[in-house]
């Protein structure tokens, strides 16, 4: 029994006391129990304050409420025995059958355990990255793309429609520096005072150089300045963004969409969005601009949207890819934005009150702190190849894409992080990925042991035969999986997942020293060994799947 099967009875007990009158509560103020594991094991295997919830409500004491819930819980299947604890606190205990079958229901749901459908019929918007093509992934874009990916696979587990979306900043100053870069490049001159520099920077002015060349065309440095800057605005910008595109595809992030923030405003997409607002009487002129009231929405000041000068403000663009989302049938705009952003909630949530949508609701922001990389105790401050920043490259060339994964994804985003290069690249359970794969690959190999030895799942699963308390403990663990996911994607809270996945790792390496899948010597193969089997089995699905939330493999052999 799973604790959100245990819930579901609960529940359907609390509205049976209800329509029999001896609860006095009607059934549609009866919530969804809560049914969790007991830090203290003695406690029993699941533990509700259902009780103490509803008692005021129902015009009771909680421990009464609790004592008319003991019998009816107790009569169900599964259960042993349910008992009054402190205030009001239900603890319960299942036999062992009923917490056996839990082995043979990951076991045969496979891929789909974990899986749920609590966000079915949302469609979320996910936006994350959107880094200007003006070099190499950086380190905070790299903990972007893990978690943002991470974020996509568990809102997709949940039950969501989920576009995985890239803002292409392709429309402002920031290219025209990145233009002129690469032509002081192409000419050996020094590079431009607030330019890019790197190595990066010569190898695209090479190839943009050797593309024109092969087409035919002049070598784009011999041209007059205007002419220069625009075949390296446009060759430059192409190949650094497939260079971006294949970093992360790499880095398994891929994305279903590209938008290209120029295309709102050679599509006329500002000026829609802005007449809409002016529909809504938000918009207002005054000192020859156009500003949005964002003040009326419990922005700090109003946001000017057309200056004096007859040019749109970036804030513009925010609000026209705002409302193409919207249009695009996004009931949720997520955006993950780097620390640097923070001060963009304010506005951002205004305007999104101002289309008369919910802030919260229809937009939400993640805000990703800072990552740092140490290396021998001292941190890693540059990149080869982009010169002044760290990048996703360099990341993954250092420990591979599974650690540079689960390393990203496995702290709140709201929390800056030190990724230790040296423990990353070692193979003791310090390392937490490499505490979580080898758990995995343990898994596996007990399994084919168990094939040598005539173990076989085959031979039938009798789940009474998991009494041990190691066994207990580890079906406890195995049963919050789901419960994590769901909350992982309501929280939207990626780190939950392999938080649990290290929990689960630990439970599983202590019943591995405590019990045997396979028959010592030549004694025969009974029934618990077939069950651990299972159990085993189950445990090697969850990590699988749950590492498949992050990216991240489960291997075979380690």
């Amino acid at each position: 029994m799973t604790p959100e099967e245990l819930a579901a009875a609960i529940r359907t007990i609390l509205e049976e006391a209800s329509a029999e009158g001896s609860l006095a509560l009607p059934a549609a103020e009866i919530p969804d129990p809560r049914v969790e594991r007991p830090r203290n094991r003695d406690h029993g295997d699941w533990s509700t304050n259902v009780a103490m919830q509803l008692a005021k409500k129902a015009g009771t004491k909680p421990r009464d409420l609790a004592e008319l819930l003991v019998p009816r819980l107790e009569a169900l299947d599964g259960i042993a025995s349910v008992e009054v604890a402190g205030p009001g606190f239900l603890n319960i205990r299942l036999d062992a059958a009923s917490a056996g079958e839990l082995a043979r229901s990951i076991v045969e749901a496979g891929e789909a355990y974990g899986c749920n459908d609590s966000l079915s019929g949302q469609h979320i918007n996910l936006e994350y990255v959107s880094a200007n093509p003006t070099g190499p992934v950086h380190l905070g874009g790299a903990r972007w793309a893990a978690v943002g990916d991470s974020l996509a696979r568990i809102l997709s587990a949940c039950g969501a429609q989920v576009t995985r979306e890239y803002y292409f900043n392709d429309h402002g100053t920031q290219i025209d520096r990145f233009a002129a870069s690469l032509l002081a490049s192409a000419r050996g001159q020094e590079t431009p005072e607030d330019g890019y520099g790197g190595a990066y920077i010569s190898e695209i002015a090479q190839q943009v150089t050797a593309d024109e060349l092969a087409a035919g065309r002049p070598a784009p440095a011999t041209l007059p300045d205007a002419e220069a800057v625009e075949v390296f605005r446009a060759r430059g910008v192409d190949l650094m963004f497939a260079a971006v595109k294949a970093e992360l595809h790499a880095f398994r992030s891929d994305f279903d969409v590209f938008f290209h923030e120029d295309s709102l405003h050679t599509s006329g997409a500002v000026e829609r969005a802005i007449d809409r607002l002016r529909e809504r009487g938000v918009i207002e002129e005054r000192d020859g601009a156009t500003w949005l009231r964002t003040t009326d929405f419990g922005d700090d000041k109003d946001r000017v949207l057309i200056k004096s000068d007859g040019n749109t403000s970036y804030f513009a663009a925010d609000l026209a890819y705002y409302l193409d989302k919207r249009e695009r049938g996004a009931d949720c705009a997520l955006y993950l934005f780097g620390a640097d952003h923070h001060g963009y909630i304010g506005r951002m949530m205004a305007m999104c009150a101002a289309f008369g949508d919910e802030p919260g609701v229809n937009m939400q922001i993640v805000i990703g702190q800072f990552v740092n990389l140490v290396k021998d105790g001292q941190p890693v401050r540059m990149s080869k190849r982009a010169g002044t920043i760290v990048t996703l490259g360099d990341l993954v060339d250092a420990v591979g894409v599974d650690a540079a994964r689960y390393a990203l994804a496995r702290s709140s985003m709201d929390s800056a992080i030190d990724i230790d290069l040296d423990l990353l690249a070692s193979t003791s359970s310090e390392n937490p990925v490499y505490y979580v794969q080898y758990a995995h690959a343990r898994t596996r190999n007990v399994a084919r042991n168990a094939a040598e030895h005539g173990v076989s799942r085959s031979a039938g699963f009798l789940p009474a035969a998991l009494d041990d308390p190691a066994d207990s403990a580890l079906l406890g663990v195995l049963a919050q999986f789901p419960a994590i996911v769901t909350q992982a994607a309501q929280l939207r809270e990626q780190h939950r997942v392999a938080r649990y996945l290290e929990q689960l790792a630990a439970a599983y390496h202590a019943w591995y020293g405590a019990t045997r899948v396979t028959p010592r010597g030549d004694d025969p193969v009974t029934s618990g060994h077939v069950a651990r089997l299972w159990l085993n089995d189950a445990v090697g699905q969850v990590l699988t799947n749950g590492l498949g939330l992050l990216g991240v493999t489960a291997p075979e052999r380690m």
